[in-house]
This record gives structure tokens, C-alpha cells and sequence, in this order.
């Protein structure tokens, strides 16, 4: 987003006009944002045998999904929903990483039917897997390292405690296990969490994963996970993916040689690619002054953008309707009938009722953790690609609340 000519911008249009269009609130997303952050992964990692799957779960509109297969990239899916999702957008199912947790055996099956890469976290769904498939089918294992990444065990999925992966300590198990029922496993994955910063996180996590390769002579891949950290705030440290690219690119590539063949290295971005691309754009209803406070009641809520109120999210927000005014401090909360309070105490340009706010960093886990509390409509999408605004949802109806309501006589 650029300020140009006192207005600010995505693509050359004024995000302001852009609301007037399609009304608020609205999430708008930058598709060149999204395409250079893809390139500057593929770029960081341009000696190695890269594949990058873009997780899903992040945000999950078959238009974001077309664009980052034009691209280059293949998903990561956590549910059957999601994978058909990415089929209908095109994917083949071989470009599809299926990564469960806690899911039926069922729903495997189901994954295993679509032809997708089963990504398996638990001993337990291994051995089913094993007796119902034995050789015929290749599958990839997931790995808890047990350290912890981000500093947040909301956000950490690989410390201690973790739900997530088969811990590394249940190594000769897992074995026995894979020996006995004769399993095919062709990739290794770990995962750790979010806002990783530093290389050497990636760098322990690769010496795990190194140790354990040895004991699978099948594989094809090793599979990183993600976790790099996206800038919140202005002058925010971010994760070097160039360094990350030189340091872990030369461990992988020393591994690959000891291994006796060239591996491939993937990866499954979801908020690095799509994080900064988004923005929430909102409109200031009231401005209420207590004693203590001035708030900025706005028209969305927790329902909408839940990060902030489920992770204690940051996110930078900026009066686009008033670039020039003086600058007060403001507490920005939403209309849901709980306390759902985007951001405390933040300097903004005098707001005024009818001012348009925007929520920076909403492309991750925006839309695609809203939900209808309070029985409010979930917003409208916009892309905008090639320097035009294209509607890519449509702002929910009443229609939509009642759509699989059954109403009996009472």
C-alpha cells in the first residue's frame, strides 16, 4: 500500500474508491504482493530442488489458489475440504500435501482415494495406514523436534506439548512400526510454528531431520514446514529468507550429498505468502469518549478478524480517509456483543464517523478464521490484479444465515 496524491493506494487505485464500490467492511488483497513474495522464496532457495506448498488455511479463496498455481506453487491441505477446494482450482492431486491432525481414519482414506500425499502425525493412523495399504501406497511421516519457535505456544507446534507431529523421541516405534506393516515413507516433514527469525532454528530442525533421514533409504523429499516471520509493524525484523536460502540451502545440500542422491526441499508457507497482500478495510460508526478512553467503534468485530482477540495479534491500522489530519490516540473496537478490541491505545489521523480504517497483515487467517457471531454477514473479497479491482466473494445475505436452517412447527 503507497500513499499517492494524498490518497492511499494498491496497484495505482485508491482503496477509499475502491470501498465505495464494493461497500464495508471489505478484505482487499494485492496479487503482486502475493506472486513476488512466492518468487522471493523460490529465489532464496534457487540452487536447491524447491517445491513450495502454499498452506491453504491461510486463505482459502479458489481465486488466491489459481493465482499461486500460475505461479508455480503447490498447497498444503488440512481437511478433504480443503483438497477439493484446491482440485477445483486446478491442482493436480499430486501437487497436493495433505497434513490432518486428529482426523478419522476415514478422512485419510478419503485423501489417499483423491490420489493426495498423506502427511501422517500419529502412530496410531500410521499402523491403520500400514495394514490397509502396506507398499502401494507412499506416504510422508510428520516429525515433532520438540523446540520450541516464536517465543508462543499459540503459535509453536513443535515444542514439548505440542499436539502436532510424532515426537522424535518415539523414533524406534515409529520404526518397528513402519518395519512391520511394511510402510512406503518418501518424506519427512517438521513444522514449528510461526515468526521464526533466526536461521538456526531452521538449522536444528535440519540436523533432526538429517538424523532421522538415515533410517528411511526411500526418500524423495524433506519437508521444512514454514514459519517465517512477516513484518507487523514498521521497521519490523522479518526472517531473512536470502540468508535463511545460503545457510540452510548449504546444510541440505551437504546432507542430499552424504544421503547418495539429490533430494527435493519443500516447503508450506501460508502467511508469508498471503500476510501483507491483505488488508481489512472498516468503517468508523461511533467515536464514544469515556472518562478513560476514546474508542473507535467500527463495523466488524472479533467475528471478522479474530487474530488479534485469539493470538494478541499486532496489526498496524491506518485512517485512509483523513492521510493529513492531526494525529490522536484511539482504542479500535468492534460491534460483536463481547470485548473484541482490534487495537489499544494507537495513534491514527483524526478520526471522524464514516472514516475508513485499514487493518494491515489481514491476508493470513483474516477471512479465513471469520465466522456469523452475532449473526452478522461475513464481508465481501477483492483481489486486485493487473491494476483492477475483481470481486472474488460475495458480502454474505440474510439468505446465507438461514441457507441450512431447518425450521419446524412449534
Amino acid at each position: 500500500m503507497d500513499i499517492k496524491n494524498n490518497t492511499y493506494q494498491v496497484q495505482g487505485l485508491d482503496l477509499v474508491k475502491v470501498v465505495k464500490e464494493f461497500d464495508s467492511p471489505l478484505y482487499v488483497y494485492d496479487a503482486d504482493k502475493i506472486v513476488s513474495q512466492l518468487q522471493k522464496l523460490k529465489n532464496a532457495f534457487s540452487n536447491q530442488k524447491i517445491r513450495v506448498k502454499y498452506a491453504v488455511k491461510a486463505l482459502s479463496n479458489i481465486s488466491i489458489l489459481k493465482l499461486l498455481k500460475k505461479h508455480g506453487a503447490g498447497v498444503d491441505v488440512v481437511s478433504v475440504q480443503e483438497a477439493k477446494l484446491a482440485l477445483k482450482a486446478g491442482f493436480e492431486p499430486g501437487d497436493i500435501l495433505f497434513t490432518p491432525n486428529c482426523v478419522s481414519f476415514e478422512e485419510i482414506q478419503q485423501g489417499v482415494d483423491m490420489g493426495l500425499m498423506i502427511n501422517i502425525d500419529n502412530i496410531s493412523i500410521l499402523e491403520q495406514f500400514g495394514h490397509k495399504y502396506r507398499n502401494s501406497v507412499p506416504c510422508c511421516v510428520r516429525l515433532n523436534p520438540h523446540i520450541m519457535a516464536g517465543g508462543n505456544t499459540k503459535i509453536s507446534t513443535g515444542h514439548v506439548d505440542s499436539k502436532f507431529g510424532i515426537s522424535i523421541y518415539q523414533l524406534p516405534h515409529l520404526l518397528r512400526v513402519i518395519k512391520t506393516t511394511n510402510i512406503d515413507v518418501i518424506g519427512l516433514h517438521m513444522h514449528t510454528g510461526s515468526d521464526i527469525l533466526d536461521a538456526d532454528v531452521f538449522l536444528k530442525v535440519a540436523e533432526i531431520l538429517y538424523g532421522v533421514a538415515r533410517e528411511f533409504p526411500n526418500l524423495e523429499f524433506v519437508d521444512f514446514g514454514s514459519g517465517f516471520k512477516v513484518g507487523y509493524k514498521e521497521n519490523d525484523i522479518t526472517t531473512n529468507v536470502y540468508d535463511l536460502g545460503v545457510k540452510l540451502g548449504k546444510s541440505f545440500d551437504d546432507f542430499c550429498e552424504t544421503y547418495g542422491r539429490k533430494l527435493e526441499m519443500w516447503f508450506e508457507p501460508g502467511k508469508y505468502l498471503v500476510s501483507e497482500s491483505g488488508y481489512f478495510l472498516v468503517r468508523a460508526n461511533v467515536i464514544k469518549t469515556t472518562p478513560a478512553t476514546v474508542f473507535v467503534g467500527v463495523d466488524s468485530g472479533m467475528n471478522h478478524l479474530l487474530r488479534p482477540m485469539m493470538y494478541d495479534a499486532y496489526h498496524e491500522i491506518i485512517n485512509i480517509s483523513n492521510p493529513k489530519g492531526i494525529q490522536r490516540v484511539y482504542s479500535i473496537v468492534g460491534y460483536i456483543c463481547e470485548t473484541d478490541t482490534f487495537g489499544w491505545d494507537r495513534k491514527l489521523n483524526e478520526v471522524r464517523e464514516g472514516d475508513i480504517l485499514a487493518i494491515k497483515n489481514a491476508g493470513a487467517y483474516g477471512f479465513s478464521m471469520s465466522s456469523n457471531y452475532n449473526s452478522r454477514y461475513r464481508p465481501a473479497e477483492v483481489l486486485i490484479y493487473e491494476g483492477k479491482a475483481h470481486l472474488i466473494r460475495e458480502r454474505e445475505t440474510m439468505e446465507d444465515i438461514l441457507r441450512n436452517q431447518v425450521e419446524i412447527d412449534l
